[in-house]
């Protein structure tokens, strides 16, 4: 069946698509119905089924006979290791470590945070909370202990599992300070902390709290898999929100089963038994989807990758694993790309390496400029796929279905909308726009299975959030415009969520960190362009009255402060002291033209500006930073 005819399909009979599609995952009791309308707007998918999400993604391959079939490759440039995990080994240390949690009290529904770098032991710790019905919740390893403390406090852990150390370039981050850190700040205390020591820098257990990953597993039974309900939450992920506190997105376990399995063929075109590789973390929603769940629940091979695209050792990486794993299809953000690209413009490190293996590139995260596509498709001689999805939905809105029906590519396009997804483009009255008019980009509800249902411990922040804008929408949050085919364009955020090398971070939040300086009376965070990261964050601070402090000693401490309470993955680098900030005269202050300014583009003349002077100061602390040039 073609695109169009299965996309119809899904959005005209709903329960019959997503039943049928529902039959290539295993059930310990099939559901009675595909959707559940009737808390509308709170939709739930297959909610009376049972299943279990570890033995989808393990278990039923080897009952199938391929226990044999390699699950997992650990490729670890940073440590100079590699490691291959078949599925019937993943099997034996997902139970084992199952068991030892089962033992100390970890049963179905309690929470678990997972604060590793990217190791296999990461995957084997979601897939074990999946084994006992636990709900996990990853943070990325190396979060500043501020912010892990807060995940702390919203998820109420029972037990957080971590690693003593990621490595990176050079350098050890120090994981078990930051961990013992968040946990004094908390007022939610953990059970337990399970702690893979890692030979780089083993940390410090405290007794009576802390356990050895592997001496806790002694002397305990595996433990089989834990069915649940099919609306049971798979795990929390918490995404930046503008209020500066995190949203935790809830993943119900069928619906992202059903809808993961169903992309690996659908949109990244690989089979059972393929090797397939996400370059992204488990810390963000790329690596839940398409590190752990997606790649392991259709059968494939998933690649485990510690190390960076450039500097580990260079530029050929990213050509060296894809050539050395037969990896077929590859994920990874432009961001990437685009490090690679100032590094080797020419491709030298391509030609280095037989990539003859590889069948598409897929782009993600953040919007994949012309010229980054243009280049990665010369130097790889495949199609550059750019696709479009948020942590909230879990997978692709759109797509280029590449293993159904490869669609004509449209650079600056991430192609069409998938099964499930009916988008439509609104005006702010919330009626649709005519082809090639620019408008919020909404979705009608239901959306599809595996996207969230609510936020955890939140309904009415949800509701708000998502809902309210355009009733009976969900609202991305996205600006853009749909062409006469149906392709989607990316143009922007509408909010202040900008995003820092495919991660996307709230300005708020920075905000609310700078006014806490002591000399700081006002400040504003805006995303200025960067030709490697997409955007950086740039802050501007008012100075309390009476300070004459050294300028460049309080924006070095503007900078240490949000290090420290945000983490380096911010990237917070430019700030600058200015007398003041301009605003509307009801006292908004216009950060979409000080980005504007910033970035050398055209703006108009905001009508309901206080003082126009104001933007021309704006622009000299601009250009005293190296920016507000025409580009």
């Amino acid at each position: 069946m073609a695109y169009a005819d299965i996309h119809a399909r899904s959005i005209a009979d709903p329960n019959g698509f997503w039943i049928e599609t529902a039959e290539a995952i295993d059930w310990v009791k099939k559901p009675s119905k595909a959707l559940f309308d009737d808390k509308a707007p709170f939709y739930e998918w297959f909610a009376d089924g049972e299943l279990n999400g570890c033995w989808n993604a393990v278990d039923r391959h080897i009952e199938a006979g391929h226990g044999d079939r390699l699950a997992i490759i650990y490729d670890s440039p940073v440590t100079h290791t590699k490691r291959e995990i078949t599925y019937s080994e993943l099997q034996t240390r997902v139970a084992a470590l199952a068991g030892a949690l089962a033992a100390r009290g970890i049963g179905k529904g309690d929470r678990v945070i997972i604060y590793m770098p990217m190791v296999p032991e990461a995957l084997e710790a979601m897939l074990a909370c999946a084994r006992l019905g636990a709900i996990h919740s990853v943070v990325f390893g190396g979060f500043a202990a501020h912010e892990l403390a807060v995940r702390i406090d919203d998820a109420t852990p029972k037990a957080i599992l971590a690693a003593s150390c990621g490595v990176e370039p050079g350098r050890v981050v120090h994981y078990k300070p930051l961990l013992d850190a968040a946990i004094d700040q908390a007022s939610h205390k953990p059970d337990l902390v399970v702690m893979l020591q890692r030979e780089q820098e083993p940390a410090k257990l405290i007794e009576g709290r802390d356990v050895d990953w592997y001496a806790f597993q002694a002397g305990t039974q595996p433990a089989d898999c834990v069915p649940v309900k099919g609306n049971h939450p798979a795990y929390i992920l918490y995404t930046s929100g503008t209020t500066g506190q995190p949203k935790g997105v809830v993943r119900p376990t069928a619906g992202h089963l059903v809808a993961l399995n169903w992309t690996m063929k659908n949109i990244y075109g690989v089979s059972p038994g393929e090797v397939f590789w996400a370059a992204s973390d488990v810390g963000w929603v790329v690596g839940h989807s398409y590190i752990c769940y997606g790649p392991l629940v259709h059968g494939n091979t998933t690649v485990v990758f510690e190390g960076k695209p450039i500097g580990t050792p260079d530029a050929g990486t990213f050509w060296r694993v894809i050539s050395e794993h037969n990896v077929r299809s590859f994920f990874t953000a432009p961001t990437a790309f685009r490090a690679i690209k100032r590094e080797d413009p020419k491709g030298e490190f391509v030609q280095k390496y037989d990539l003859s293996c590889l069948r598409a590139l897929y782009l993600a995260g953040e919007r994949a400029d012309p010229d980054t596509i243009r280049w990665a498709e010369a130097q790889l001689n495949v199609p550059v796929i750019d696709h479009w999805w948020q942590t909230e939905t879990g997978w692709a809105i759109a797509a280029n279905p590449m293993g159904l029906e490869a669609m004509p590519v449209k650079i600056g396009s991430p192609s069409v909308a998938m099964p499930g997804y009916d988008v439509r483009i609104l005006d702010e009255a919330g009626y649709e726009v005519p082809p090639g008019t620019l408008g919020a980009i909404a979705i009608k509800l239901p959306l599809p299975p595996g996207t969230l249902p609510t936020l955890w411990n939140a309904e009415a922040r949800f509701e708000k959030s998502y809902l309210t804008q355009y009733p009976g929408y969900y609202e991305t949050g996205d600006a853009g415009m749909k062409d006469e085919d149906g392709y989607l364009y990316i143009m922007a955020r509408t909010d202040d969520v900008i995003n820092v090398a495919g991660h996307r971070l709230s300005t708020g939040a920075m905000e609310e960190v700078l006014a806490n300086h002591p000399d700081i009376a006002e400040c504003a965070v805006i995303g200025v362009a960067d030709p490697l990261k997409g955007q950086l964050p740039m802050g501007f601070v008012c100075l309390t009255k009476g300070v004459n402090r050294p300028h460049a000693e309080i924006t070095q401490e503007c900078v240490a402060l949000v290090r420290d309470q945000i983490g380096p993955v911010a990237a917070f680098k430019l700030a600058v002291v200015v007398d003041r900030l301009p605003k509307t005269r009801s006292g908004k202050i216009l950060r979409a033209t000080m980005a504007k300014i910033a970035d050398g583009e055209a703006f108009k003349m905001p009508a309901t500006i206080d003082d126009p002077a104001i933007l021309e100061e704006i622009r000299g602390a601009l250009m005293s930073l190296g920016y507000a040039k025409a580009r």
